[in-house]
């Protein structure tokens, strides 16, 4: 898809592109609330609008016959949850491989309330040496975009209450599904 057909289509909807920071090479981002599958196409449409080249984890079931050659098109990289390997190792390993590389994860790891979000995303930017690009799809503002860059310090439980708090300024398609 064409990056002009796709700021079309958001802007057909009524929603607006924002990104406030200077993307740097190589960046985990990270992307709340995410209460609805409609995250995917706006955030989909956001990537193609920017011209970002941007991968995504996603359960490998998603991989398979017919959808599978058009979600690695999309950026998708299949997780297989059986495997006991550090995925966070290899993703991290990537990004040292890649003269760029963005990585877009969802903390809260399901469309359904969760407030106890995954850390996997943190792990993965504290290891490869990267920042954290604060990310959003806002259904009240029907805006969506990239905030503002964290850098890890290392206190996961300090970094993630001010991630999480960050968020709170955002609305989900579904409020009540939200856990941050």
């Amino acid at each position: 898809m064409d990056r002009n057909l796709a700021r079309c289509l958001l802007e057909w909807h009524g929603w607006s592109l924002e990104c406030s920071v200077v993307l740097p090479d190589k960046a985990v981002i990270c992307i709340a609330p995410h209460t609805s599958n409609w995250d995917f196409v706006y955030g989909m449409l956001f990537k193609r609008a920017l011209r970002l080249k941007v991968s995504f984890l996603m359960k490998k079931e998603w991989f398979s016959f017919p959808l599978g050659g058009f979600m690695r098109r999309l950026g998708g990289i299949p997780v297989d949850r059986s495997m006991h390997m550090s995925l966070t190792d290899a993703i991290a390993g990537e990004f040292m491989r890649r003269r760029t590389f963005y990585l877009a994860v969802t903390p809260e790891g399901t469309r359904s309330y969760n407030n106890r979000w995954k850390r996997g995303f943190y792990f993965i930017a504290q290891k490869a040496q990267v920042p954290i690009v604060l990310g959003y799809i806002d259904y009240a503002q029907k805006s969506v975009g990239f905030g503002s860059l964290f850098f890890p310090t290392g206190n996961v439980d300090a970094d993630m209450a001010v991630i999480k708090d960050y968020y709170k300024a955002f609305g989900a398609k579904y409020p009540e599904k939200f856990g941050y």
